[in-house]
């Protein structure tokens, strides 16, 4: 106990800079903004801020992306609640419940008790990153190659597992992602491979142009295509008559808070969930363990309070495994990974070990940005509503430049401009065949790591490949694979799947 009061008394001592406040408001703001605006997104701001990162310090550009992560998830409930634009896919299922609130003139409860929601379960979600955090960075120490190709093959099948739609489809951008991640160099030889005589890909394909093809560009074109859910000029947004919820709304939220946190502690942590997932599986638990369900959809405010308190729970619980073991849990902490990489920082137990006023700067920032986001959300309502006004066809032109801007001054390369361009194509096709390019950028990720451990485990083992299951953290990871491959094959369990993604 005295060992985690004093590393919290180093992060705070990081985090209550000056700097690092700054950031930590500039992460809570843009966060905020983009959880307002429909069709952006964290994925695809995080992709397009990348390239600022690398002229920043590298505790004050990871506490800003955190930032926007997170905060992304308290902005996306404002305008579901009041105009029923989820601003962020999280805030989908809040939307049904929380507009039904506000149509009856209780927008401003509804408002004050996802604000709630969210800065409690992020709260204790940070509370567990700390706890948490130590065990299993030490646990990871312990680790080897043959322990590290196995745990990053359980995090690729259980991301297969997570993901929406097919699971063909799925298993085939992971397999891409990985094809992708082997272009360039030979780790072992420097033989190149898969270049096709093109000296720009000698060094592989940027991780950058990768993520914000996808995830920043191929947006863009889907959101330009898409219609608004509100047309421009015609919002009407619900009044907002008090913040104050009353003492009967707080008793029949604290036990919905309560669950929503666990449910998003639990799958934040686990490859390929994340705060959708989380807000989806809370909200059909009340709805099923209410003893009047058909309140749901008709203002119950257990609508509200689990999936906001869920979706923020995983949002911050998804930094566990990236922190401790350096394997990303979804496709914003893969972007994560990229972030620390750019600043010379190798991802895993490690960071704890060499570098522990990043690691704590970054949790302490957690509990200082929760707070601000109270503090910006429920004041400023107004002026976040206002931001839907200003059409997309204004925001789209400034965006493309920015990220063109980005990943030219990131190497002072052309050719990566235009590779994050053929992404974005990419991308925006994936999109239309019902391809989820998330698995992708996890597979381009985690395939170089994958292969230099196998690589480095076989070379220590002489070639002998049992070296994977005679180690025992190795086989139980490998076992954990094979059950989750057994869960997907079984067509009860694939037949239960689909309905799920689909309910």
């Amino acid at each position: 106990m005295f060992e985690l009061i004093s590393n919290l008394a180093l992060g705070f001592s990081v985090a209550w800079t000056l700097n690092n406040l700054t950031f930590c408001l500039i992460g809570a703001l843009l966060g905020t903004l983009i959880g307002v605006l429909p069709g952006i997104g964290p994925l695809a701001t995080v992709a397009m801020l990348l390239p600022i990162t690398f002229s920043l310090p590298a505790d004050g550009a990871l506490i800003m992306l955190a930032g926007i992560y997170y905060g992304a998830q308290y902005g996306g409930s404002t305008t579901s609640i009041l105009l029923n634009v989820p601003g962020e896919s999280s805030s989908v299922v809040t939307a049904l419940d929380g507009h039904a609130m506000a149509r009856q003139g209780r927008a401003g409860a509804a408002l004050a008790i996802a604000a709630i929601g969210s800065f409690f379960a992020g709260c204790v979600a940070t509370v567990g990153i700390a706890v948490v955090g130590p065990p299993l960075a030490g646990i990871a120490q312990q680790f080897g190659a043959a322990e590290y190709f196995s745990l990053m093959l359980f995090g690729l099948i259980g991301a297969v597992v997570l993901a929406s739609g097919s699971v063909i489809k799925a298993v085939a951008m992971i397999v891409l992602g990985l094809l992708l991640g082997l272009v360039g160099q030979d780790v072992t030889s420097g033989a190149g491979r898969f270049t096709f005589g093109i000296p720009e890909l000698s060094d592989g394909i940027g991780f950058v142009a990768v993520a914000m093809g996808l995830f920043g560009l191929a947006e863009i074109m889907t959101n330009l295509e898409r219609a608004r859910s509100v047309p421009e000029g015609q919002e009407t947004v619900m009044p907002v008559h008090g913040l104050m919820p009353t003492k009967a709304d707080l008793k029949t939220s604290r036990w919905p808070i309560l669950r929503g946190t666990v449910i998003g502690s639990f799958l934040g942590i686990l490859p390929g969930g994340g705060a959708v997932l989380a807000s989806f599986s809370s909200y059909t638990l009340e709805k099923r363990i209410a003893k009047d369900p058909t309140r749901f959809g008709n203002g119950a405010i257990e609508g509200v309070a689990g999936p906001e308190a869920a979706n923020n729970a995983a949002a911050q619980a998804s930094f566990i495994p990236l922190l401790t073991l350096g394997i990303p849990s979804n496709p914003v902490m893969a972007l994560m990974i990229g972030a620390m990489t750019i600043q010379g920082i190798t991802p895993g137990p490690q960071v704890m070990v060499k570098q522990p006023a990043l690691f704590w700067g970054m949790i302490a920032s957690m509990w200082i940005g929760n707070l601000m986001l109270v503090i910006i959300n429920l004041p400023l309502v107004g002026i976040w509503v206002q931001l839907l006004k200003v059409p997309y066809r204004f925001l789209f032109p400034a965006i493309i430049i920015f990220c063109a801007i980005g990943i030219y001054s990131l190497n002072n390369s052309p050719v990566d401009v235009l590779f994050t361009a053929l992404f974005g194509v990419l991308g925006y096709l994936f999109v239309k065949l019902g391809f989820e390019p998330a698995p992708l950028l996890l597979g381009f990720i985690l395939g170089p790591m994958m292969e230099e451990n196998l690589r480095r485990a076989l070379q220590i083992s002489r070639g002998n490949l049992m070296t994977f299951v005679e180690r025992p953290i190795s086989l139980g990871l490998l076992i954990a694979t094979a059950v989750l491959l057994a869960i997907v094959i079984l067509p009860s369990v694939r037949k239960g799947r689909e309905e799920a993604f689909q309910e």
